[in-house]
């Protein structure tokens, strides 16, 4: 518990935390926090069983009383008085509930406590305070008096701050015990408060009987009357008050129990009792009305407002100017007891002044000065009742107050007091928070400013002066519309005054009525309006006459404006108050942009309180507006046209614009992760309708969420036909529209095992039921093989995924298996998690007559340090516990599978599958068929004739957005993965779907080289078929995502119109070869391009598979088109092709930008005497995948061969390759790289095979020198006089956001760039060979598109990244995603330690397969769960050395604190010229790895049971 607290909005959001279920925290943002927000944070996290619900003060915050209200719950609200007015609906609604809303006056240096007054009719119960202490004992107060009267109670507060110890645990008990009485239902109730009232129980009159008086006892309350309505509180009971009788339930007398509505005396009542309760815990007294000064004062000063206690303190320092005056405070407010208020104060009293502090008072005499006029001359013998006096209390503060106290004591004390008199300052600057734009929705900003510049014109945008209006207000929709309305008509009146001018005299000369007459001509025209704009302004300004001027003081009127209101979906909570009906009905020319910021959830669709209009729909029932459904983070283009489209729509338009956040600060990976699952499950659809889109041709609705199109259809079909039958059976609403795919789900699993059940009713041996949770498909390998196993043994066995399983028929099972691999941390895999959570969550589970085993997967090594052990096999181990908990019986002690055992998992369950045949008395069976041999990659090629499978029938199976396992494996060879979205996963599994399947497509393009042309039609297939993003890898290439199947042929005819082509692009043989891009040495780069080129021509696979498949005409007859395949036949690969992938890259000293040594072959371009090429030096068995925690797997850097000239490059890597062909391992794919071939045979042994098929040896290898890996950004020349410039494009990801039009201004680049591009090792891009008569133009464009800014950390220009997450399915973590957020924190520490511009090589990936070859970076994260990496320091910043293992399965936290440590270090310590990664290793950090085998020897962090040992 806080020893102490300071301000009153941390006392009241303790007490309401302590005192409620749920606390409705309203803030002025999500990202905002209120005052009540850190107190109500820190209790929170401390606490499991309370919850926080964060509300919008502009989205109808009280909306989300209701349902935990409903629930039972206790509820109350933390808020400021700027919500009270608003929320006048829903107060009438809450008042016979026992919710307490705390509020805090604002502004707080001069609270207008008129938001009080106004609402003091509504039948609310209102308790004051005035400072921390009493704000304090007030909201406890407050919580007490709701739960007693079952009434809702506002408390309002302001005044000074102080520090006061925490809440009183005594004083809480006591007055909290008491329960919310019951409401019952209203049967006449004329308010929308759900028939609910507050009641309560009575002892009605005791009947006359001498039993009962002589005994004193009287029967208790019936049962059913104490019950009352439950909260969480408990039950309520009958009123306590000690003048009561005593009850018995040994008395026969039965005594009437009397139920009615809570009074306001009993209010009265409640409050005084638990005053009388908190002075007796704390000795602080308080009354309904409190009054302080002299016993025989003569004049009170009766304060409603901020400074009573100011004014209170002024009178008691200064008794002799101030003596005979009091202060009084109302500390109930309502329900107002005015016959109390004479009690309160001295009777010698004779003059009140009453002080309310009113910003806007609009009656002559204020609410408070009425009430209390009113209860001295309610008796009609008033006789000596004081005198009241109203003032006007204004801002005063502790220079002022003396001052202000003296003007109303002598006004008192005047004979004729003037009524209404002002004190204090009656206006004040104040700092009223402005509404402040979340900086996530500026990218929708952002987009129309680019869009129409200086035509946009946002009415209620939040920086606009408004003088004398306020902020508030001139951010709403309601004063946006009135301001469009009045420049609509402005602009009406301007083009009036213009044609009047042009037709005067009143120009100077004759020629500013000739273009006012052009301009009169386009005035309604967007475009000629603005062009004919920028000739006509300076032809007034040289006129120089008062009617030149006089059109140039309006002269924003001139082009035709693109008028906006921008509203939030707090607009859909009341159309009608909005101003969303306004603008559609009016039919104006209005458009209107809608951002609306709700995530996806069953919860918020679920809760219909929440629920808001769909403001579309609404809008397209007008029939008269433009709207479209748009979302920035799904499709960037169709915002563009949605914005354009309404733009030149002829009256209203409304674009609702998506961007789900919980808080303003949300990354904007988390808001498209969200914005991804709401389009693809059609919460979110795309679509844009124009009512007239028929009749110009076109269509009016056209839908755009393109994954779902079939299925939303299908969707609004089944609504369509659900609507009519709820008309015609009214009871069945609840149930079809709630329910219907949870009962389509559940009956499908229903069916399923029904229809199992019956295939083994002929079967004599028992059931086995086995269910597996799997990620990687080892555990559902495991599964099926014992399903099998189970089947020969005679039992009838049945396999599924545990998600598919109906867990209700889990009582039922006689015997049953579970089977389960470890994901992330110690989590269950994705299939097993709603199964998990059901069983963990039940409480109707009993497994008294079930046997169970369990046999987990695990890896005991995957999280090293102690700490984390637990994660070892943890589902398994769980499920086990749980199950033993629930009643059930051993079938066979649980089973773990270990990946550090010699057979990996194998050994462990080859220990674990014998006892459970045991345990099933089917251990001893004969004659067991043998067990196919599972079916490998090898078996794959060498029975798809050539690499053909089955593709061509996976592509016309329109069941499936999938293709066949066998199929997702060959298609490889033709360049091309099949892929699911991973962000979607687990929300279409929920909704029944099948995940959403796609294909990345990856293109062959030797040395990275691509024209103008080429690069245009690559943009055209993103934009077409793709994700509308091109991906520049690693491996110095085009590389598209998002294509779906039925677009994959047409996606590859593209590819290969434009003269490239993907095959061997992926697969089992050699991909595309890399070559330096080298802009500094255009003759030798065309020299070693010519060489990359001519490699991978030369082993080019042979099949014409990919012809048939991808290429053939509309009259099915082959085309060639990017290869000259002719036969099938591989004369160097042969049917099996390699054992895996194999690799070939050029490097050019002393620029090692594609990472020579990473590689299967890597070449070293060796520069002849004559400055032309002569040959190189071979590099052979470099390779990056490592499997986690597998020491058997590790990273190498190529061994050298020798040198060999130019002219026999193709053949010696062909050599290289056919002994990795015929020498590989193909029986285990974790060792079958040309890299551990080397190290099994040896490095001269395998250099010795190669060399005797080329018939000579390698010359010695010639001398090299390397500078670094990196890029050479910026403007270079030639020795040709071409210019270059490299663009940092990071992590290869070229894209169009609101800030950064990336791909929009490279496309227009290449319409006019007549030389080439060429695609970096390091994911960036050249533009290259620019003549310098073009240098200008290339420049001008660079800059128009901010593509020439290269104002980056040197860490971050060296930096790159894998895909990983969404698409690649080995991810652990994410890459390309995070890295730059991570940099960007990394970058203060490096601007700590004044490293800015030093080249640090960072490199990320989300898995350890290493396509971003991290294990050569001075500093790599390589993913090992979401979240959590394994940090590698040591590389060598010319790529020549492997790092090592520095940190094991860190999380951002941990990575900024070592590199702060690190880079301090480095910046103090390092010697001249001392890189980083060298650095680390010579000051002890970490080991060199000299050898790829030695990667795992000597790391820093050691397994943490090899510590101990």
């Amino acid at each position: 518990m806080a020893a102490s607290v300071k301000t009153p909005e941390a006392a009241v959001a303790r007490i309401a935390f302590r005192a409620s279920d749920v606390v409705i925290s309203v803030q002025p943002s999500l990202g905002g926090a209120s005052l009540y927000s850190p107190t109500l944070e820190e209790l929170a996290a401390s606490s499991n069983n309370k919850e926080i619900v964060v509300a919008r003060q502009n989205a109808d915050p009280l909306l989300s009383v209701y349902t935990p209200l409903r629930a039972g719950k206790l509820v109350s609200v933390t808020t400021t008085s700027s919500t009270l007015i608003s929320s006048i609906p829903h107060l009438y609604k809450l008042i016979n509930h026992p919710v307490v809303i705390h509020v805090s006056m604002q502004p707080s240096e001069y609270p207008d406590y008129s938001q009080i007054t106004s609402i003091r009719q509504s039948g609310l119960t209102f308790l004051q305070s005035e400072s921390t202490q009493e704000a304090q004992d007030i909201a406890i107060a407050a919580h007490a008096l709701a739960r007693k009267s079952g009434k809702a109670v506002v408390h309002f507060f302001s005044g000074e701050q102080q520090e006061v110890s925490a809440e009183d645990e005594t004083l809480l008990e006591r007055t909290l015990e008491a329960p919310a009485p019951p409401t019952e239902e209203a049967s006449d109730s004329i308010y929308a408060d759900d028939g609910k009232r507050a009641t309560k129980h009575e002892i009605g009159d005791i009947p006359t009987s001498s039993s009962a008086i002589s005994s004193g006892l009287v029967s208790p309350a019936p049962e059913a009357a104490q019950s009352g309505t439950a909260s969480s509180a408990g039950s309520s009971t009958v009123d306590d008050k000690s003048s009561r009788p005593s009850l018995s339930s040994a008395s026969s007398v039965q005594v009437p129990i009397v139920t009615r509505d809570v009074t306001s005396e009993d209010i009265y009542n409640y409050i005084e009792g638990i005053f009388k309760t908190i002075k007796e815990s704390t000795g602080r007294s308080y009354s309904v009305f409190e009054y302080s000064g002299p016993s025989n004062a003569q004049l009170a000063l009766f304060v409603f407002g901020s400074t009573a206690g100011l004014l209170r303190t002024t009178i008691e320092k200064n008794p002799s100017e101030y003596e005979k005056v009091g202060v009084v405070t109302a500390r109930l407010y309502r329900p107002w007891f005015g016959t109390k208020l004479s009690s309160a104060i001295p009777s010698s009293v004779s003059k009140i002044a009453v002080l309310e502090q009113l910003h806007r008072q609009t009656t002559k005499w204020g609410p408070v000065f009425t009430d209390i006029l009113t209860c001295f001359r309610a008796n009609a013998g008033a006789q000596g009742a004081p005198s009241v006096v109203a003032h006007k209390l204004g801002y005063i503060n502790a220079d002022t107050v003396d001052q202000a106290l003296r003007g109303v004591v002598q006004n008192l004390r005047s004979p004729s007091p003037v009524q209404n008199l002002a004190v204090g300052l009656e206006t004040v600057p104040q700092k009223e928070p402005a509404p402040v734009q979340p900086g996530l929705e500026k990218a929708y900003f952002k987009i129309l400013d680019q869009l129409f510049g200086n035509r946009l014109h946002v009415a209620n945008s939040v920086d606009k002066p408004n003088a004398g209006v306020s902020t508030n207000v001139a951010a709403s929709p309601e004063f946006g519309y009135g301001s469009l309305l009045a420049r609509l008509e402005r602009r009406k009146e301007f083009i009036q005054k213009v044609e009047k001018l042009a037709k005067s005299n009143e120009f100077t000369t004759q020629i500013p009525a000739q273009w006012l007459s052009r301009w009169l001509l386009v005035a309604d025209d967007e475009a000629k309006s603005a062009a004919i704009t920028e000739e006509l302004l300076p032809r007034l300004y040289a006129d120089g006459s008062p009617a030149a001027y006089s059109l140039i003081a309006d002269k924003s009127l001139f082009p035709k404006e693109s008028p906006w209101l921008i509203g939030s979906d707090a607009w859909a909570y009341d159309l009608g108050n909005s101003g969303v009906h306004h603008v559609i009905a009016s039919g104006k020319n209005i458009n209107m942009l809608i951002i609306d910021s709700q995530p996806y959830s069953e919860k918020s669709a679920a809760d219909a309180t929440r629920r808001k209009k769909d403001i579309g729909l609404y809008a397209m029932n007008f029939g008269n507006a433009y709207v479209a459904s748009v979302a920035v983070y799904s499709s960037y283009t169709q915002v563009l046209h949605a914005m354009i489209e309404a733009d030149k729509f002829d009256g209203p338009s409304v674009v609702l614009a998506y961007l789900p956040y919980n808080t303003e600060d949300e990354s904007p990976l988390t808001v498209m992760q969200e914005t991804k699952k709401a389009v693809d499950l059609g919460y979110w659809p795309l679509y844009r309708y124009d009512p007239y889109g028929e009749e110009k041709g076109g269509v009016n609705f056209q839908l755009e969420s393109e994954r779902i199109k079939q299925e939303l259809k299908q969707f609004l079909d089944r609504e369509n036909h659900l609507t009519q039958l709820i008309k015609r059976h009214p009871t069945l609403a609840a149930n079809l529209s709630h329910s219907y795919g949870t009962e389509v789900r559940q009956q499908q699993k229903r069916t399923a095992k029904d229809a199992f059940n019956k295939l083994l009713e002929g079967l004599s041996g028992p059931p086995l039921t086995i269910l597996f949770a799997s990620d990687g498909g080892n555990a559902e390998g495991l599964a099926k093989k014992l399903e099998r196993r189970g089947k020969a043994r005679g039992l009838k066995t049945l396999a599924l995924p545990m998600d598919e399983y109906p867990i209700e028929d889990l009582n039922n099972e006689e015997n049953i298996v579970f089977i389960t691999a470890t994901a992330g941390q110690g989590e269950f895999p994705q299939n097993g998690l709603a199964f998990w959570q059901a069983v963990k969550d039940s409480t109707d589970l009993d497994l008294a007559s079930v046997h169970f085993s369990v046999f987990g997967l695990g890896d005991s090594h995957y999280w090293p340090r102690k700490q984390d052990k637990i994660y070892y096999n943890k589902p398994a181990k769980d499920l086990y516990k749980r199950l033993a908990d629930l009643g059930g019986n051993l079938l066979a002690e649980i089973g773990l599978g270990d990946d550090q055992d010699p057979d990996g998992y194998q050994t462990g369950y080859s220990a674990w599958e014998p006892q459970l045949w045991k345990a099933l008395g089917v251990d001893k069976v004969d004659g067991l068929p043998d067990e196919p041999a599972p079916i490998t990659n090898e078996d794959i090629k060498i029975e798809s004739n050539f690499l053909r499978g089955t593709i061509a029938e996976s592509l016309e199976d329109d069941s499936t957005g999938a293709i066949s396992a066998s199929d997702a494996q060959l298609t490889k060879f033709h360049g091309t993965y099949m892929q699911d979205d991973r962000d979607l996963r687990e929300e279409r599994k929920a909704q029944g779907l099948e995940p959403a399947y796609s294909f990345m497509i990856r293109c062959r393009l030797p040395g990275g080289v691509a024209t103008p042309d080429q690069w245009i039609k690559m943009d055209d297939l993103a934009n077409t078929y793709g994700n509308n993003t091109l991906k520049l890898t690693t491996r110095q290439t085009f590389q598209f995502h998002g294509i779906i199947k039925r677009n994959l042929k047409a996606s590859m005819r593209a590819i290969n119109r434009a003269l490239m082509t993907t095959i061997a692009a992926c697969g089992d043989v050699n991909r595309n070869v890399m070559c330096s891009s080298l802009p500094t040495q255009s003759t030798l780069h065309a020299e070693v391009q010519a060489i990359a080129q001519k490699v991978s021509d030369h082993l080019l696979p042979s099949t014409t598979a990919y012809h048939e498949i991808w290429l053939a005409d509309d009259n099915d007859k082959k085309v060639q088109v990017a290869g000259n395949a002719v036969v099938d036949h591989e004369p160097l690969y042969g049917p099996t092709y390699l054992p895996r992938k194999f690799k070939i890259t050029i490097a050019v000293p002393p620029h090692n930008d594609t990472d020579v040594y990473a590689h299967d072959i890597g070449l070293i371009a060796i520069k002849g005497e004559d400055g032309h090429l002569a040959g190189f030096n071979v590099l052979v068995g470099g390779g990056m995948g490592v499997t986690h925690n597998n020491k058997k797997t590790y990273p190498r850097t190529g061994s050298m061969f020798g040198f060999v000239p130019t002219a026999d490059t193709h053949i010696v890597c062909e050599k290289i390759m056919l002994v990795q062909r015929d020498h590989g391992d193909r029986k285990n794919r974790k060792h079958a790289r040309l890299k551990y071939t080397v190290d099994d045979m040896g490095v001269d042994v395998y250099r010795e095979k190669v060399e005797e098929l080329l018939g000579w040896k390698f010359q010695p290898a010639r001398p090299f020198h390397f500078d670094s890996n990196v890029d050479t950004y910026g403007w270079l020349k030639d020795e040709n006089g071409k210019n270059h410039f490299t663009l940092f494009i990071e992590n290869g990801r070229v894209e169009d956001t609101p800030d950064f039009q990336m791909k929009t201004g490279l496309r227009h680049i290449a319409k006019v760039h007549k030389g080439e591009f060429r695609l970096t090792g390091n994911q960036h891009l050249i533009l290259s060979n620019v003549d310098d008569a073009d240098l200008q133009e290339m420049k001008d464009l660079l800059a128009k598109y901010k593509l020439d800014n290269l104002q980056f950390t040197g860490l971050r220009l060296s930096s790159s990244a894998c895909v990983a997450f969404p698409t690649c399915g080995l991810a652990m973590a994410e890459s390309e995603r995070y890295l730059p957020k991570l940099i960007d924190k990394v970058e203060t520490v490096l601007e700590e330690s004044g490293l800015r511009h030093d080249s640090i090589v960072m490199r990320m990936t989300g898995c350890p397969n290493g396509c971003a070859r991290p294990w050569l970076a001075e500093i790599a994260f390589v993913g090992k769960a979401y979240g959590a990496y394994n940090m590698y320091l040591g590389g060598g910043y010319h790529g020549q050395r492997l790092n090592k293992l520095f940190k094991s399965s860190i999380k951002e936290e941990e990575i900024l604190e070592i590199v702060r440590g690190l880079f301090g270090r480095y910046a103090k310590e390092r010697e001249e010229g001392e890189r980083f990664g060298d650095f680390c290793i010579r000051v002890g950090v970490i080991k060199p790895t000299t050898e790829g085998k030695y990667f795992h020897e000597d790391v820093a962090e050691e397994d943490a049971e090899e510590e101990e040992e």
